[in-house]
C-alpha cells in the first residue's frame, strides 16, 4: 500500500485517523504502533515472516536499549552496542547484499580455476528494512553515547521504529529528534491544515510530475540506448533526474503531512538541491537525513576532518562509498559513490571556490555533473551504461558510430514538454515561496483541493506507481 493509491487514501487513512483521534492521549502511541503494523502488514502479505522480522527486531533493540540505559561500565555499553549493531546489520547484510557477495566469490573461484560455485539465492528484500535499519541503529549509539536515556516503553519505542509515515523510505528519524513528542504532543486543527496541505503537495508532485516525467525515461529504456540520438540521451536523462527528485520529495513531503496529523514534525529531507552550484552544495541539501545519519554514526566517529587532509580523504571515502552501497547491491552503485567522491574531493581542494565565486559557472557544471551521476546511478548495467554515456558524448566514441540529431528529440520532446517545464519551474524554491506568501488564501485553498482531486484522477486511471527509494 503506497502514499498514492486510492486504498490508502480513502480506506486505511480515513479509518486509521478515525481511530487514532478518538483514542485517550495516553492510547494514542498504541493506536499508531498496531496501524503502523497492520500497514506494514499489507505490504509484506506474500511474505508475513517480514511482519515478525520487524516485530522481532523492535523487541531486540528495545532489549539492548535497556541493557545499555542500566550499564554503567562503559565497556559493557560498548559490548551491548557491537551486539546490537551486528545484530541489525546481520539481516540488512542477508537479504539485501548476500546474493551480491555470494557472485562475486564465484566470480573470483571461477578466476582461479575452481569449478565449485556457492548456490546463489535472490530474497525478496523486506520493504523498509535499510531504514529501519539505520534508525535502531542511530538510537542505540545514541543511548551508549549517553545523548538519550534508553525507552523504558516497548509501545513508545515500537512506535518510534515502524511509524508508518517514515517506515518504508524515511525520512531517518533519529529517536534525539523526537524525543519529546513521543510522550507530549500537540493534536491541532492549525497542525491538521497543514499536514493535510503538505500530504496534497507531495501528492501532486508524486502522481502529476515524477509519474508523468518518468514516463519518458521509461520510453527511453524501452527503445534501447543504442537507438536514441545524444539529445533525446540527455532529454532521457533529464527525465530521470526530475523523477527521482520528484518521486522521492514527494514521498518525503506526504511523510511530513502525515506526521502533522499526528502530531508530530518530521525532519526535513530535501532543500531545493537542483539549485545548488557544486556538489558538495548538493549532498547537502538533497536526503539530508541519510547524510546527517552518515555524519553523526560514520564519519565524525571516525575522526571527520580533525585529523589531517589525508585522513579526511580516508573518512570521505568510506562514507561515500558506504552511501552507494547502501543503495543498492550492485557495482554501479559503488561506482557512483566512488564518483560523488572523486567529484567532492575536487572541490575540496579549491573547485568549489570557483564555483560558488562565479554562479553561472557553477550552475552549468551541475547541469551535467547532475544527469551524468544519475546515469550512474539508474543503470546496473555497466556495459548498457557505457553504451548510454557514449550517447551522451557521441564525440568520444572509438568507432564513431553516433547520432548527434534524430526526430526522435522531437517527438518525446512535444509529448513530454509540459512535464518537463513544470519539473523546470518547480525544482527552484520560487513556487515555495509564493505558496508561503499566499497558503492561508481562498485560492490556495481551492488550487490545492483541485491538485487533489486530479491526482485522484490519475490514480483512478492508473498511475500509482511504487516510489523508487521503496527498492532501496
Amino acid at each position: 500500500m503506497v502514499f498514492s493509491s486510492l486504498k490508502f487514501i480513502f480506506h486505511f487513512l480515513p479509518i486509521f485517523l478515525t481511530l487514532y483521534y478518538i483514542s485517550p492521549g495516553k492510547w494514542k502511541n498504541l493506536c499508531l504502533f498496531a496501524g503502523s503494523l497492520l500497514f506494514y502488514f499489507y505490504g509484506v502479505q506474500d511474505h508475513p515472516g517480514y511482519l515478525f522480522l520487524l516485530f522481532f527486531s523492535i523487541l531486540v533493540n528495545y532489549k539492548i536499549g535497556i541493557c545499555l540505559g542500566r550499564r554503567r561500565w562503559k565497556t559493557r555499553r560498548a559490548s551491548w552496542l557491537i551486539i546490537g549493531i551486528i545484530y541489525n546489520l546481520f539481516w540488512l547484510l542477508l537479504f539485501k547484499y548476500a546474493a551480491f557477495f555470494t557472485e562475486n566469490i564465484n566470480l573470483l573461484l571461477q578466476q582461479f580455476g575452481f569449478r565449485y560455485a556457492l548456490p546463489v539465492y535472490h530474497i525478496t528484500l523486506p520493504i523498509g528494512i535499510s531504514f529501519y535499519t539505520f534508525q535502531a541503529i542511530s538510537y542505540l549509539t545514541d543511548v551508549y553515547r549517553r545523548d538519550i536515556p534508553c525507552e523504558t516503553s516497548f509501545i513508545d519505542f515500537g512506535m518510534y521504529i515502524n511509524m508508518f509515515p517514515q517506515l518504508i523510505a524515511g525520512p531517518i528519524v533519529t529517536y534525539a529528534s523526537i524525543q519529546k513528542q513521543i510522550s507530549r504532543r500537540k493534536h491541532t486543527l492549525l497542525n491538521i491544515e497543514e499536514g493535510l496541505r503538505e500530504f496534497t503537495i507531495g501528492l501532486g508532485f508524486k502522481v502529476l510530475l515524477a509519474n508523468q516525467v518518468g514516463r519518458l525515461w521509461s520510453e527511453v529504456t524501452a527503445i534501447g540506448y543504442e537507438s536514441i540520438s545524444t539529445p533525446l540521451a540527455w532529454l532521457g536523462l533529464a527525465a530521470y533526474s526530475f523523477q527521482i527528485y520528484f518521486d522521492f520529495y514527494g514521498y518525503s513531503l506526504m511523510a511530513q503531512g502525515l506526521g502533522k496529523l499526528m502530531g508530530f514534525h518530521l525532519p526535513d529531507n530535501f532543500h531545493h538541491p537542483y539549485m545548488a552550484l557544486s556538489m558538495t552544495e548538493f549532498w547537502r541539501k538533497w536526503h539530508m537525513t541519510l547524510g546527517s545519519w552518515f555524519r553523526e554514526y560514520i564519519y565524525i566517529p571516525n575522526g571527520g576532518n580533525r585529523m589531517g587532509s589525508l585522513l579526511t580523504f580516508r573518512n570521505m571515502l568510506i562514507v561515500w562509498l558506504l552511501t552507494g552501497f547502501w543503495h543498492g547491491a550492485s557495482w554501479n552503485f559503488i561506482l557512483w559513490g566512488f564518483i560523488l567522491f572523486i567529484l567532492i574531493s575536487a572541490e575540496k581542494l579549491g573547485l568549489i571556490k570557483l564555483f560558488h565565486g562565479f554562479p553561472v559557472i557553477g550552475h552549468l557544471y551541475m547541469l551535467f555533473a547532475i544527469p551524468v551521476t544519475w546515469l550512474i546511478f539508474a543503470v546496473s548495467d555497466l556495459k548498457q551504461m557505457l553504451v548510454y554515456f557514449l550517447r551522451l558524448f557521441p564525440f568520444m566514441s572509438p568507432n564513431q558510430h553516433f547520432m548527434y540529431y534524430a526526430g526522435d528529440f522531437l517527438k518525446y520532446g512535444k509529448l513530454y514538454f509540459l512535464s518537463l517545464a513544470a519539473g523546470l519551474i518547480f525544482i527552484t524554491s520560487i513556487p515555495r515561496k509564493i505558496y508561503d506568501l499566499y497558503k492561508n488564501s481562498f485560492i490556495t485553498a481551492v488550487l490545492l483541493l483541485v491538485i487533489f482531486w486530479l491526482c485522484v484522477y490519475f490514480m483512478k486511471m492508473g498511475a500509482d506507481d511504487p516510489f523508487l527509494y521503496f527498492r532501496f
